[in-house]
């Protein structure tokens, strides 16, 4: 995948139902490289589907777990392409102390999130990880 295929995923991520004229107009490509784009990241797999977001109470269950990474050198932004363009990233923040980036992660079942976990760690420019579960979440009242 290159940098157009991750802004592609981006945008789908953003509205999955958005045309491809809208798509097209956004990335300032033809039309026909959309769908082109489109096909090729279909059928390789890559793109598996095209879903619905649900408001938090009416979701169904996941696992969500928060990924810290640290970035090597200056390849922050080539790094934060990538990852949008990660489809089980849900949230993405730039921190400072000992991690550059922090992304929220979210997974059907722990199979998934595994796979999810060794995609992100196989991004060149990504030097060391720390992943955490998210277990239950508190309420201050």
């Amino acid at each position: 995948m290159n940098t157009l295929d991750h802004q592609l995923i981006a945008l789908l991520r953003q509205d999955a139902r958005a045309s491809i004229a809208t798509l097209a107009h956004k990335l300032k490509v033809s039309r026909g490289t959309v769908t082109n784009r489109l096909t090729r990241l279909e059928d390789s797999g890559q793109i598996v589907g095209y879903t619905v977001r649900l408001r938090a109470d009416v979701a169904q269950p996941h696992i969500t777990a928060w990924m810290s990474i640290a970035v090597e050198g200056n390849r922050t932004r080539e790094v934060v392409g990538i990852l949008l363009g990660e489809p089980g990233v849900a949230g993405l923040f730039d921190t400072n102390g000992r991690w550059d980036l922090l992304a929220e992660l979210r997974a059907d079942n722990l199979s998934e999130l595994a796979e999810i976990l060794e995609r992100v760690r196989l991004i060149k420019g990504i030097g060391a990880t720390e992943t955490s579960i998210h277990l239950q979440t508190y309420k201050l009242s």
